[in-house]
């Protein structure tokens, strides 16, 4: 990863959270649990794994870059989504949480050097070594991916 892709990744990184926050501020209740099906998330799931992964990125990073050959932990999000209560957080508290998180995360990663990004850790479900610059790319991606599933379901919701 060049130093202009980790800019990009990191700046996109770092509006990621003031997106979700505007595309979901002042949303009724009703469209905040609407779920286009009983197995698919809803917004208010889609804002409590946002703050949770966002702290799951932060400890593997930080597994990557200071300890000795780790082993990332798998994680089963949707058995999170079911089971830390998504659906009794306020929503504003967790877009607070994703951004905190976010913050804290963006500003370790503008700290560090070329070779830091091909730092990494064995990851089970992937049956390989991950990298910290893979972890950027997911990173820069990931609010995106979830800003576009919010705005359908805003749609969907009426």
């Amino acid at each position: 990863m060049t130093e202009a892709e980790l800019k990009k990744h990191l700046d996109a990184a770092e509006r990621s959270p003031k997106l979700i926050a505007a595309a979901v501020s002042g949303l009724p209740d009703k469209t905040l649990r609407y779920k286009p099906s009983p197995d698919k998330w809803c917004i208010l799931e889609i804002l409590g794994h946002l703050a949770d992964i966002e702290v799951v990125y932060s400890y593997r990073m930080r597994q990557m870059l200071a300890d000795r050959d780790p082993v990332l932990a798998p994680m089963d999000q949707d058995a999170w989504a079911r089971n830390l209560g998504y659906m009794q957080e306020s929503p504003a508290e967790l877009v607070a949480a994703y951004g905190l998180n976010r913050y804290s995360n963006v500003r370790l990663l503008r700290r560090l050097k070329a070779a830091d990004l091909e730092k990494g850790a064995s990851h089970p479900e992937h049956k390989r070594k991950v990298t910290v610059a893979e972890y950027v790319g997911m990173m820069a991606g990931h609010g995106p991916n979830h800003l576009e599933q919010i705005e359908r379901l805003k749609k969907a919701a009426g």
